[in-house]
């Protein structure tokens, strides 16, 4: 089977990549794909071969696009409405990757596939719009809503609490945000999963959610870090008021993942399992890099 993933350095892409296993991958980063062109994107679609494709790109930067809102919904509404359209157009499925920021975050209870969505800020608008675009291309598709994706790539919120947290003896972490962070290897294993399925049951279409368990602070999501890599750093727990930034952030993010489960037969993923192979996995690019510095002195 050959998948066409848009995405190529991103935590999901750099995952799709890793864990790809008798799938092809045709990958297109920034290199070879100008997410802004929808229209360049959707003639990567009619020009490719593979039967199945993953959206794994997207403008996550959560407050600038509270002032680069247009930016945000080009590459988060107007390209994913443009790639599932060249999909539908060739009878091959999507699964493009969303988020819990397109509800308001009210409540306690896990938000369900079909509950009213309601986004804060620009981000999950422009999210929102994406899904709405790929619903209406009329072609076989899943989208995926995630949260609180960390990986050992890029910039995520375990290698911010690991930098700070040997930097300092205590950190304050918003308490009151409750969510499942997910690991994007499960992410990755997931999308691969679905785009496999929906080949031969594009029946299965529809809006699905897919995130770690159990559901949990941040604060308590940083303690688990520290505990994990063996860090003494205290945790003092203060509400988002106290942490104010330009986009309001859902305080809960939580995701019912029944669905999923009874349509591609994926549980959720223990979150700490994954969180002990990102701290291995940087271990071991830790004791990499400096076996390649001792030998280049």
């Amino acid at each position: 089977m050959k998948v066409l993933v848009f995405g190529k350095t991103g935590q999901l892409a750099t995952e799709l990549a890793r864990r790809a296993s008798g799938v092809t991958l045709e990958m297109h980063g920034r290199d070879s794909a100008d997410f802004t062109d929808p229209a360049a994107c959707a003639a990567l679609v009619a020009k490719s071969a593979a039967q199945a494709a993953i959206n794994a790109v997207a403008y996550t930067a959560v407050d600038k696009a509270e002032e680069q809102e247009t930016l945000a919904t080009r590459i988060n509404g107007e390209t994913p409405g443009a790639i599932a359209r060249a999909c539908a157009a060739k009878g091959i499925p999507v699964v493009h990757v969303s988020t819990d920021y397109v509800f308001d975050g009210s409540g306690e209870a896990p938000f369900r596939p079909d509950h009213p969505t309601a986004p804060l800020g620009a981000y999950g608008r422009s999210k929102l719009a994406g899904e709405a675009a790929v619903r209406a291309s009329g072609g076989a598709h899943a989208i995926l809503r995630t949260s609180w994706v960390v990986s050992s790539h890029g910039s995520n919120f375990v290698k911010t609490m690991l930098r700070l947290g040997a930097e300092r003896d205590r950190l304050t972490v918003v308490a009151d945000q409750i969510g499942g962070p997910t690991c994007a290897a499960d992410l990755a294993d997931a999308c691969l999963a679905i785009a496999a399925q929906l080949t031969g049951a594009p029946e299965k279409s529809g809006t699905y959610h897919y995130s770690g368990s159990p559901d949990v602070s941040w604060a308590d999501f940083a303690r688990e870090i520290f505990h994990q890599a063996g860090l003494s750093c205290a945790v003092q727990d203060i509400p988002s008021a106290a942490y104010p930034t330009p986009a309001k952030r859902p305080l809960n993010s939580r995701l019912d993942n029944d669905a999923t489960a009874a349509a591609f037969g994926l549980a959720r993923p223990d979150w700490r399992a994954g969180l002990r192979a990102i701290l291995n996995d940087l271990e071991g690019t830790a004791i990499l890099s400096r076996t390649e510095a001792e030998n280049r002195s």
